[in-house]
C-alpha cells in the first residue's frame, strides 16, 4: 500500500529504509523524500516506525548519541530560509537605503 502518494513510496519501502537504519520520519524523508511535499503521510510513517521498529532507537532512548543526519532543525526552519546552511548573517547594515 502507498504511504506517500506524492513520491509513490510504499509501506514496504519505508520498512526497508527502517531496517537500513532510518529511525525517524526525518531520516525516512532523507532516504526517499516521503513526507517532504504535502506532509500528509508523516503520521503514517510515524506509525510504521513505531517504538522498537529500529534497534538503534532503543539505544538512543538509553542515552547513546543519535546518528549523523538526525540533527534538530535550524533556526531558519527545515526549508532553509537563509540558504542551505540555515545561517543568519552575523551583521546587518545599520540603516537601510532610503527608497527613491
Amino acid at each position: 500500500m502507498y504511504v506517500c502518494s506524492c513520491f509513490g513510496i510504499t509501506e514496504q519501502q519505508v520498512r526497508d529504509h527502517a531496517e537500513s537504519g532510518a529511525c525517524t520520519p526525518r531520516q525516512i524523508a532523507s532516504a526517499c523524500k516521503a513526507g517532504t511535499d504535502c506532509g500528509g503521510c508523516v503520521r503514517r510513517i510515524q506509525a510504521l516506525l513505531g517504538r522498537g521498529a529500529c534497534p538503534r532507537r532503543e539505544l538512543i532512548d538509553q542515552g547513546a548519541p543519535e546518528p549523523l543526519g538526525a540533527e534538530a532543525p535550524t533556526a531558519a526552519g527545515a526549508r532553509g530560509t537563509y540558504g542551505t546552511t540555515g545561517a543568519v548573517p552575523e551583521t546587518l547594515p545599520d540603516a537601510l537605503p532610503e527608497a527613491a
